[in-house]
């Protein structure tokens, strides 16, 4: 049994399995989740888990070299964009159908129980050397 970082076996298992360039949506739970990617959902209540929760999780275990989200962000859900700026300094903003049509081509999906609006982010896999 694993002693710490993310304990959930199907995420874990997940992120294990993803490589450079890879795209990975961590989305509320109001996101549509696109047909292909694999999903982990993790919500369980409105707002369990927080977008910020597992976010902060998933970038403890990741590396990310680049991330897009809604530009709708900044005016509807001021603490989301502020964290998403806070730790992701090179953070790309595009309109939030154009969001949806990337979440496509992603390879993991993350479903929080995120219930403020436009809670999402799609990162791209860096490598670690």
């Amino acid at each position: 049994m694993k002693r710490t970082g993310i304990l959930n076996r199907h995420l874990s298992g997940a992120l294990a399995e993803l490589g450079h360039g890879d795209g990975v949506l961590v989305c509320d739970a109001g996101m549509p989740v696109p047909d292909g990617p694999r999903v982990v959902d993790l919500a369980f209540r409105a707002g369990v888990p927080s977008f910020a929760e597992v976010l902060d999780g998933l970038l403890t275990e990741l590396v990310v070299e680049g991330a897009t989200a809604a530009s709708e962000v900044r005016e509807a859900n001021p603490a989301a964009a502020g964290l998403l700026e806070g730790c992701l300094p090179d953070l790309a903003l595009v309109p939030h159908e154009r969001l949806k049509e990337l979440s496509g081509g992603a390879r993991l999906v993350v479903r929080t129980g995120e219930a403020r609006p436009y809670a999402n982010v799609l990162l791209r896999c860096g490598v670690f050397f």
